[in-house]
């Protein structure tokens, strides 16, 4: 297993952390990144613009990602208008654990 470290790219965020994923080695491509990283941060594939190997360098190939050592830090760089959605609050009712009959409550 190849292990990085991965993070939505946000500067607008005060913590920001990395989570740490794991690849097999045997298959080490592009594809495979950006489906095992969008997984465990919960994003669509479709709203990654590029991933960015910090502190500057931008995977575009399966070559790149093969070169990855592990506990390398890696960003997902969002399309603009996607990062709202990501970081959407969810309402009172999308929440778990919310009772709509004790909302109903009156006292």
């Amino acid at each position: 297993e190849l292990v990085l470290k991965v993070r939505i790219q946000n500067p607008n965020l005060r913590e920001n952390d990395f989570i740490e994923i794991e690849l097999d080695r045997q298959e080490l491509t592009y594809k495979e990144l950006l489906r095992v990283s969008c997984c465990e941060l919960g994003v669509n594939p479709e709203h990654v613009q590029k991933i960015r190997k910090l502190p500057n360098t931008v995977l575009r190939k399966d070559k790149d990602v093969a070169r990855l050592q592990d506990f390398q830090e890696l960003e997902l760089v969002l399309t603009v208008s996607d990062k709202h959605l990501l970081f959407r609050v969810p309402t009172l009712s999308e929440r778990s654990g919310y009772n709509k009959k004790a909302s109903e409550l009156t006292y």
